[in-house]
């Protein structure tokens, strides 16, 4: 405790620990919206790191840090940034650059979803073949149900078009007009335009909690700053029993990913997403990496994670008549 004090007694340091209790952020970051050099602010969060205060990980050439949530001293960080005066004009501007660096990064995912949306399945190439994907999606979706079925970051809705008949109704969500614009004519050309499609906010999604029997979420999370709470918000749509699909690349080092097309992640661990899985009230019944029928994997290793709600043990599919919308 006395070296969580000293660590988080300075006057950086603590605007620090109140910008990580908003989000992990990487030290890139944190000199953007401190104004502050990268040896200074590397300085202050090795402080905070051997206090135990924040966690560190590095992820390609990038270092990310938050606040340590496995032990006492991050515990003591964040009701030390929870105590902290939000009003205070230095922590409420901090916040202000935080909120221009997330805009800044978010419209530059959706610049890169808008000019690549009429050949982004193309740019899949680099893994699996899609076709190796899209039968492993649907074998962990199961038989399907007459209940529902959202796909988060439906991109050219391809996924809708495997798993929407399955199911007595099917949403699409994406954050880009482009993308689904593109997914729209595609569902109409396959006969599903019963499937509806939503421009919507991944961490703030425009349903009611526990409608949905099945929420898929196909190569979205590396796109996103907090996958964690995207994943607690997908949880949140489920019923008791549902299931929840993530598919993303294995933990990986092709950095022109991540500057060429707007990754934040350079994929994820089984630990990762299982632990992930765990905080938003899901067990981890399947993890497996997709491969091809001739048993290749591609470039990219693709990962498959599926999630169970825990309230019950069997599935109990919605009515076609339920209500989806917050009102």
């Amino acid at each position: 405790m006395l070296a969580g004090l000293r660590a988080a007694g300075e006057e950086t340091r603590l605007r620090i620990l109140a910008l990580l209790a908003e989000g992990e952020l990487s030290v890139s970051d944190l000199t953007d919206i401190l104004g502050q050099s990268q040896p200074r602010i590397s300085r202050h969060l090795k402080l905070l790191a051997e206090a135990g205060l924040v966690r560190r990980y590095r992820e390609g050439a990038w270092a990310f840090f938050r606040l340590d949530e496995s032990g006492a001293g991050g515990a003591f960080a964040a009701s030390l940034a929870a105590w902290l005066d939000r009003a205070d004009p230095e922590l409420a501007a901090d916040r202000e650059r935080l909120a221009a660096v997330r805009s800044a990064r978010a419209e530059a995912a959706q610049s890169y979803f808008a000019s690549v949306a009429r050949d982004w399945d193309r740019l899949r190439s680099l893994h699996v073949p899609d076709d190796a994907v899209e039968a492993a999606v649907e074998a962990a979706a199961g038989e399907g149900s007459s209940g529902a079925v959202l796909d988060l970051g439906t991109g050219t809705g391809r996924m809708l078009e495997r798993i929407a008949p399955k199911f007595g109704r099917a949403i699409g969500v994406d954050a880009s007009h482009a993308m689904l614009a593109v997914a729209r004519a595609n569902l109409e050309k396959a006969g599903l335009s019963r499937v509806e499609l939503r421009q919507g906010d991944i961490h703030a999604l425009p349903f009611a909690r526990g409608t949905f029997d099945l929420v898929i979420i196909h190569q979205v999370l590396h796109f996103l700053d907090d996958p964690g709470r995207a994943l607690r918000e997908a949880a949140a749509m489920l019923a008791p029993g549902g299931r929840l699909i993530v598919v993303d690349f294995a933990p990986h080092e092709m950095e022109f990913l991540r500057t060429e097309h707007a990754h934040r992640r350079l994929g994820f661990s089984r630990a990762q997403i299982a632990g992930w899985f765990a905080e938003a009230g899901l067990s981890c019944d399947l993890s497996e990496e997709v491969t091809s029928a001739e048993g290749a994997s591609g470039q990219l290793s693709v990962m498959l994670w599926r999630g169970r709600d825990r309230r019950v043990q069997g599935d109990f599919p919605l009515r076609k008549n339920s209500s989806f919308e917050v009102a």
